[in-house]
């Protein structure tokens, strides 16, 4: 909005220039969504209290987070106006990318809402039945592929994406493209869901991502730096730096009150939404192998819980660890909660630089 308002003035008054320059709008939209979520984030919070929008703690679940039953959850609505409102003030509205990537965002969190909704409220266990919540994941993913193919402002999206660490090879999926895009964004929005079990732990690991695939998607919008790294070029990819600025700076935000002791918990609204948005990216700029270096940890959050769950049906019972997601494992082994998320943040962090340093080491 701002950009599509003072860019045009740029032709009389030079100082509008700036809003011309991706890294002057990026800027803009991490600091104004570091203040929208730190403006809104008590209101929200006293507006889940009032209403009993309240956490329901697992019976099974560590001892030490019974005393969190009660603290308010949806806290991803707050995610969510620090990321929109952001993205529509700074981006270009008209660019491809930033719809795309604003339609999985929205569409995930109100899939999330919903299941939080029915949880807090509804009090209803398992929330939005899981058959449910796959068939908008999976009706998500069909409108994205259709978007790809019937929409993009090019015809670079064939059935191929790029192989990390190779620049002279890309693999090739064919007709298994589309079951391909659905599962990319579905496996990335519950890995994300999974991973957020501790204070701070998801939104931390989901700021590194963030970080990550914003200089990432700078470079891949840019000729020049394209060129040189020898990595596809996809022109106006570089708005969705913006997007990914507004990202870092929610979860920025949202940490001020998630950090432990949590205030509120993002809840599915945050997660799902987070999730879809980092797929959704990698499959725009066609990085999608590189998720599973980026979210290192989510991906291992992931394949902690289906291992555990094959090993408890096909081995009688038994127990790959004490007790999955993997980071209760490492809390009933010892590790303080706070002592979980920090090494959990530098093993992501690490991951993140690793995820940089592909785009040279090729």
């Amino acid at each position: 909005m701002l950009y599509h308002l003072l860019a045009p003035l740029a032709e009389n008054f030079q100082g509008f220039n700036l809003f011309r320059y991706i890294t002057f709008r990026t800027g803009g939209a991490i600091i104004t969504a570091i203040f929208i979520c730190l403006i809104l984030g008590p209101y929200f919070i006293g507006l889940l209290k009032k209403y009993q929008m309240a956490e329901k703690i697992r019976a099974d679940g560590p001892q030490s987070h019974h005393k969190k039953a009660g603290t308010p959850t949806m806290g991803g609505l707050i995610i969510l106006a620090g990321i929109v409102i952001p993205t529509l003030l700074w981006a270009d509205l008209t660019n491809y990318y930033t719809q795309m990537v604003l339609l999985v965002t929205v569409w995930l969190g109100a899939i999330g809402f919903m299941d939080d909704f029915l949880k807090a409220k509804k009090r209803q266990p398992k929330g939005l039945v899981a058959r449910k919540k796959m068939i908008g994941q999976v009706l998500l993913g069909a409108l994205f592929v259709a978007g790809l193919y019937y929409l993009a402002p090019s015809q670079q999206y064939d059935g191929t994406t790029g192989i990390p660490f190779f620049k002279n090879f890309v693999l090739n999926l064919g007709i298994l493209y589309a079951p391909w895009v659905i599962i990319v964004i579905t496996g990335a929005s519950n890995a994300v869901n999974l991973t957020d079990g501790l204070d701070g732990l998801a939104i931390g690991l989901s700021a590194l991502a963030f970080i990550a695939f914003g200089a990432i998607v700078y470079v891949t919008g840019r000729l020049d730096y394209s060129s040189y790294l020898q990595i596809e070029y996809f022109p106006g990819a570089g708005e969705l730096s913006i997007f990914c600025g507004a990202a870092v700076g929610s979860a920025l935000g949202f940490l001020w009150f998630n950090s432990h002791p949590a205030e509120v918990f993002m809840g599915d609204t945050g997660s799902l939404a987070l999730g879809g948005a980092l797929g959704a990216i990698a499959i725009l700029i066609k990085k999608e192998l590189l998720l599973v270096i980026v979210g290192g940890v989510f991906v291992i959050t992931a394949l902690s819980v289906i291992i555990q769950v094959l090993s408890y049906r096909y081995r009688g019972g038994k127990r790959v660890f004490k007790m999955a997601p993997l980071h209760h494992h490492f809390e009933l082994s010892g590790w303080a909660e706070s002592k979980v998320v920090v090494r959990y943040w530098i093993v992501g962090a690490l991951c993140a630089l690793l995820t940089l340093a592909t785009l040279k080491i090729r």
